[in-house]
């Protein structure tokens, strides 16, 4: 849909704030229309009212995921399968507690790896714990998934690695991931179903180092990319959108991404974003961010300059783009405001 709504001054105005990604504040702009209905033309036209960033989703991850399935979300937990997880501080994040794998040997995955029974979980009572605003897109998140992360959790992350090269354990390795994604559609049944006003749905995979990815193309496409597609699948006849979380230096496993039926990937800042613009933009929605790491050191207006560089460089006629978290790192409020007003 063709649109044109000229900018005027009165949209910078403040009139409010929100609490949005990590419990952070942000403000409410006199926008002419809401983040959400920007993200639903994003999304489905490709033609944004403004170019978007990530902060302006809200996360609302039930704690009966978080304490059940997730990483206990800033606190030590053991989760439903006995994984003991550490919340580390100084990292932001946490990591399974080492020493005692709960597989050892994964021929014995469905003897160990007890599935939970989600139908009896308070998901009526969990609803209470927050209200969705029907102006903000509202993600929930998969932390810790159902594929490689989930792997490691169960086996610690050699083992984990070594036994996808094992070609004596595929069928194995094949029956665990349908078993979790499994799980995980029954869980966006559940999402869907108490809480009508959500977006997106995030699941988290890491798939890199700094350097390569973990494993191969063939090894990705054969093992993962069949129940990537099976859950994305499943959420888009929910009407929702899939927003894909995976760490490290992927840009040659994007194409496993766009196969496996994601809608957008917010590549790490070690990512050639350009490159992965220029000849997948127009098959995945990514998340991108500017190549200068001092804005904050720069003067005013060398940083609007950077904000049009952005906006020029990545929202192409039918090429949209988002602004991912590393963008969000790097900007300033000088970068924030020239690009809505640029892209406006």
């Amino acid at each position: 849909m063709y649109r044109k709504i000229p900018f005027v001054e009165a949209e910078r105005q403040v009139l409010g704030t929100r609490t949005g990604m990590f419990g952070r504040e942000y403000p409410v702009y006199n926008t002419p229309v809401t983040p959400r209905e920007n993200f639903h033309a994003l999304f489905e036209e490709k033609h944004p009212y403004w170019m978007p960033s990530i902060r302006e989703i809200n996360d609302h991850t039930p704690s009966l995921y978080n304490n059940n399935l997730g990483r206990g979300r800033r606190k030590d937990i053991t989760d439903t399968f006995g994984v003991k997880w550490h919340y580390e501080p100084v990292a932001g994040g946490s990591i399974s507690v080492a020493g005692n794998p709960l597989i050892e040997d994964i021929s014995e995955w469905a003897e160990k790896v007890k599935i939970p029974d989600i139908d009896a979980w308070d998901w009526e009572g969990c609803t209470k714990e927050f209200t969705i605003d029907p102006s903000v897109s509202c993600q929930f998140s998969f932390v810790n998934g159902f594929w490689f992360e989930r792997l490691i959790s169960f086996m610690e992350f050699i083992p984990a690695a070594m036994v996808l090269i094992d070609e004596d354990y595929t069928e194995d390795i094949k029956g665990l991931f349908k078993a979790m994604t499994d799980l995980g559609c029954r869980i966006v049944d559940k999402y869907c179903r108490y809480w009508p006003q959500m977006d997106f749905i995030e699941i988290h995979d890491d798939w890199g180092s700094q350097q390569a990815p973990f494993f191969s193309m063939d090894v990705a496409e054969e093992l993962f990319v069949p129940f990537m597609k099976q859950i994305t699948d499943h959420i888009h006849k929910w009407g929702r959108h899939v927003l894909l979380h995976s760490c490290g230096h992927n840009a040659t496993r994007i194409q496993c991404y766009i196969d496996g039926g994601f809608d957008y990937w917010a590549p790490q800042d070690m990512n050639d974003i350009e490159m992965l613009y220029d000849r997948y933009g127009d098959q995945i929605l990514l998340g991108v961010f500017p190549p200068e790491k001092d804005l904050a050191e720069r003067s005013e207006k060398e940083q609007r300059a950077a904000a049009r560089r952005m906006v020029d460089r990545f929202m192409k006629p039918g090429k949209p783009a988002m602004l991912s978290s590393s963008a969000a790192r790097r900007a300033t409020p000088a970068f924030d405001d020239e690009v809505y007003r640029y892209s406006r």
